[in-house]
């Protein structure tokens, strides 16, 4: 019976020391070849990021970019919304930004992991909504202004203003920003407005003035106006900045027009939204984003104005001369206006841009 018992002992023994081998063995694999890769997941606008600068930074620090693209603020807060979590860096405007950290729906950002914020301009730096840059910090900042197309315009036909592109002349040839902040904001303007009310039968005579507009629309389109006043489907339109940098150098006939009755202006920065799982990877890309050289490339493939003033000294003149002829006046512009956080009148714009594009 002794005997017996020993064996049952050293048996169990065995058993206990195999298991304890093959836990040691599962622990090294997993710390090894099992181990999960580093990712940061980012949300930001179309034709705004060169893509050999996702794949520098991917080579330089071993993340892997998940990029995702959108070509609106709602569309940015729609994703995020529902997102629970998946974003660990967006991009969106300051208006919508003032409206994230009024939900705390973003994470403060440790600005000890971001040394290269000191290339930042302190212009762009901090807003009312968020005056210690806690929550946010600058990407890019631009304008929207009105192109004509030479070459298909007749020398007679004046464009100094929205106001003129009423001009039935203009019939199914204008392209026009998808962004109800700007077009209604503009609308307002014309009607002594500010282009940023939060009353109601203001913006709605905006929307009825916008309708007028309709006939000569050929095109809303945010992502590439670029390439229909390339090709010379269209006469004129309402773009982004740098839009119209791009297609001036693809077609000389190409002219930009700072507008006299409204002058756009906006800012997007970074944001990290709340519950972001890899938080400090999205802190690792704005610094890389900042290094001045890599931030002069953004720029030299899509010409806004760069916060980032050690940048901006590296990029040839001709690529500050297209800017400074997007820009203008710029804040000092008597008619520039940023869009605001308007609570809960963005339910009312929403509903007549989408009235005006029924």
């Amino acid at each position: 019976m002794a005997v017996m018992e020993k064996r049952l002992k050293n048996w169990a023994i065995f058993v206990i020391v195999i298991m304890l081998v093959g836990i040691v063995l599962t622990g090294c694999g997993s710390s090894t070849g099992g181990s999960k890769k580093e990712v940061v997941n980012i949300m930001n606008w179309s034709e705004y990021l060169p893509e050999h600068l996702i794949e520098q930074f991917e080579e330089e620090t071993g993340i892997k970019v998940n990029y995702s693209e959108i070509s609106s603020n709602e569309e940015m807060i729609a994703k995020l919304n529902v997102s629970g979590g998946e974003f660990d860096l967006a991009v969106p405007s300051t208006y919508f930004i003032e409206v994230l950290i009024n939900q705390d729906k973003l994470e403060k950002i440790n600005k000890e992991n971001i040394p290269n914020l000191k290339y930042i301009g302190k212009d762009y730096l901090g807003w009312d909504f968020d005056p210690n840059d806690d929550y946010s910090l600058p990407y890019m900042w631009g304008t929207e202004v009105i192109v004509v197309n030479e070459e298909l315009v007749d020398e007679d036909i004046e464009v100094k203003s929205y106001k003129d592109l009423f001009n039935p002349y203009f019939k199914d040839s204008l392209v026009i920003l998808d962004d109800p902040r700007t077009m209604l904001g503009a609308m307002l303007s014309m009607l002594g407005y500010s282009s940023n009310s939060t009353n109601e039968k203001e913006i709605v005579a905006a929307g009825e003035e916008l309708k007028k507009l309709k006939p000569n629309i050929k095109v809303y389109d945010s992502d590439n106006a670029k390439n229909l006043l390339i090709s010379n489907e269209v006469k004129a339109g309402v773009v982004y900045g740098a839009e119209a940098a791009l297609a001036m150098r693809e077609n000389p006939n190409i002219k930009v027009i700072i507008p006299e009755d409204f002058l756009s202006l906006w800012q997007d920065n970074f944001v990290i939204p709340k519950g972001a799982k890899n938080k400090e990877n999205a802190e690792k890309f704005i610094n890389f984003i900042f290094d001045p050289k890599v931030s002069k490339d953004i720029t030299l493939d899509h010409p806004y104005v760069n916060p980032n003033e050690e940048a901006m000294t590296l990029l040839p003149d001709e690529i500050r001369q297209e800017i400074e002829m997007t820009v203008g006046e710029g804040i000092d512009h008597p008619k520039a206006a940023h869009a605001i956080d308007v609570g809960e009148s963005l339910q009312t714009y929403d509903r007549v841009w989408s009235e005006i594009k029924q």
